[in-house]
């Protein structure tokens, strides 16, 4: 028993020229009510045989777009794909599940994750996906039963695409729990060249699409491109993390200005010795590098006060 997507073989016919023929039927048909009274029985026999056969040719006839598809079933066996784009007429008795190969998006909205250190967030994505293996797609998985219970016709071409919609969207839910799980939100617990959801980018999108299709090959759906378009802390600790990241740029800026006042302090003490301005021993020296030390780190502008003592003993 073959289980994947094969191309039909089955005879196809020019849709145009079952159409013409399905006219001229219908009309020798009708024609032959008439002639009934001069024919006799037989007459209206093939009218009746006419007739059967007009509905049995367009049963028959289709018509296909670009980038959408066929799957022929013939009782339940699978006989084929059928992608020709065009008018055309089959043998009435297949029937042709007709389902879209074009692309299509889906906007997962944001859920609730814990990322590699465990801190709960938001994060949501948008992917561009389509429909590769039609076989996959309507054996391998119960999309059909889906599309029954979400449209009421259950055949149409909607209802199925429906379906696999709710397929990836379910896929990609997983998909992206198991990504956010990898990495953290920010740096702050790690280095500061480990990769992260905010810094990761690319990277992290290409490991989502890959999670994505390791997950859909099954239902032979392929995803183009995935992409995070929301990413937040959970409101339960955003303000507690706000804090954080505020507190780590002040120290950050401390450390600027401790790392410049000392530099400035430092060339203070050596351009005194240097041009010989003035003597000072270690005590004066402490005093002097406290003082710069406290003016140049200060938040608030230094008080001046005069001294009017003497540097010497």
């Amino acid at each position: 028993m073959k289980t994947q997507e094969f191309e039909f073989k089955g005879f196809v016919g020019n849709g145009f020229a079952f159409l013409f023929l399905n006219l001229i039927l219908t009309a020798l048909s009708v024609a032959s009510f008439f002639l009934g009274d001069v024919l006799g029985a037989m007459a209206y026999i093939l009218g009746v045989v006419g007739l059967v056969l007009t509905f049995f040719i367009w049963a028959g006839v289709k018509q296909l777009e670009p980038n959408e598809a066929r799957v022929m079933v013939f009782f339940g066996e699978y006989k084929g794909t059928f992608r020709r784009t065009g008018f055309y007429w089959v043998n009435p008795f297949l029937e042709a599940k007709k389902v879209s190969l074009r692309a299509r998006n889906l906007n997962v909205e944001p859920i609730k994750v814990n990322d590699k250190v465990g801190n709960p967030i938001l994060i949501g994505l948008v992917l561009v996906w389509r429909l590769k293996d039609t076989y996959k797609a309507l054996f391998e998985i119960d999309s059909q039963t889906m599309a029954s219970k979400s449209n009421e016709a259950g055949a149409s071409v909607a209802g199925r695409m429906k379906a696999f919609e709710d397929f990836v969207r379910v896929q990609s839910d997983a998909a992206l729990r198991q990504v956010a799980g990898l990495y953290a939100y920010d740096n702050n617990e790690g280095g500061e060249n480990e990769l992260t959801l905010r810094n990761g980018g690319e990277e992290v999108n290409e490991q989502l699409v890959q999670k994505l299709n390791e997950r859909l090959a099954m239902a032979g759906m392929e995803v183009m491109e995935a992409r995070i378009n929301y990413l937040a802390y959970a409101p339960e600790i955003a303000a507690v993390m706000l804090r954080r990241q505020q507190a780590s740029a002040i120290i950050s800026a401390r450390e600027k200005i401790v790392e410049g006042a000392v530099s400035m302090v430092k060339m203070a003490l050596d351009r005194l010795d240097t041009d010989e301005i003035v003597e000072l021993d270690e005590e004066k020296k402490a005093a002097m590098v406290s003082n710069l030390l406290v003016v140049l780190c200060a938040d608030e502008p230094a008080q001046p006060v005069i001294n009017s003592g003497t540097l010497n003993h």
